[in-house]
């Protein structure tokens, strides 16, 4: 099966040699960044390491990042696509276990799971706010979509073809929303959803969204929610859902 390792980046120069130097050769076959127009250098530097690599004509959001890199990847005939953070924060050493899961179709969607224990989340530097944050709303989410994952917000991911192919993300929002959205969309259509634990490291070089914007995050993932139980409930039929 072709696997491509997707990096949504924006402003990632800082770390983006350790996480492609990082990566496990023998686990995918190409490796594709878009830059979200970023204002450091981060095109520039992906062509230098030798990655395919394009850029948006100015800043779209971190969702349309995702868009571009689903959407190329399955142009280019992917049947399993491994998306991940380009920030160095998640250690890709568990992608092959992800992209075996999917391989042996007892997944369709696997997530890294980055908090395996409360001490270990807090002890690789995630801050308390994130953490207590991370676990409310991966409660409500697991809640309303009938699933049992470690947690809904990470950033690395891998989908089979066919689960990208089901779900309508193109209809998803342009910013952070975008991830709740597609998971939401995954159960509904009964696509099977897992996790791996995966470590992970906090640093000021890694990408992090500011409290304000963690605010706005949460809302839209509580709106993604309950979008969900309206159109499974029958009393919403919004074209994300069709």
């Amino acid at each position: 099966m072709k696997k491509i390792v997707v990096l949504p980046a924006y402003n990632a120069s800082r770390t983006l040699e350790a996480t492609v130097a990082s990566l496990p050769r023998a686990a995918f076959d190409e490796v594709l960044l878009v830059d979200d127009f970023s204002s450091d250098g981060t095109y520039e530097l992906a062509l230098k390491l030798g990655l395919k690599a394009e850029r948006h004509p100015r800043n779209l959001g971190y969702g349309a990042n995702q868009k571009t890199c689903y959407s190329r990847a399955l142009e280019l005939g992917a049947d399993i696509v491994v998306m991940l953070h380009p920030d160095y924060q998640y250690d890709p050493r568990v992608i092959p276990f992800m992209t075996g899961i999917i391989e042996a179709g007892v997944c369709d969607v696997v997530l890294g799971n980055r908090i395996r224990t409360r001490a270990e989340a807090l002890a690789g530097g995630m801050p308390v706010y994130k953490y207590l944050a991370n676990r409310v709303l991966t409660v409500l989410e697991n809640l309303a979509a009938g699933q049992n994952l470690g947690e809904w917000h990470s950033g690395l991911r891998a989908y089979s073809r066919a689960a990208l192919e089901k779900v309508n993300w193109r209809g998803n929002a342009d910013g952070f929303a975008f991830d709740s959205q597609y998971l939401f969309q995954a159960a509904y259509k009964g696509l099977r959803i897992g996790d791996v634990p995966v470590p992970a490291r906090y640093f000021p070089e890694a990408s992090s969204i500011a409290f304000p914007g963690g605010v706005v995050y949460g809302l839209g993932t509580l709106a993604a929610a309950a979008e969900f139980l309206l159109n499974k409930w029958g009393l919403l039929r919004t074209s994300r859902y069709r």
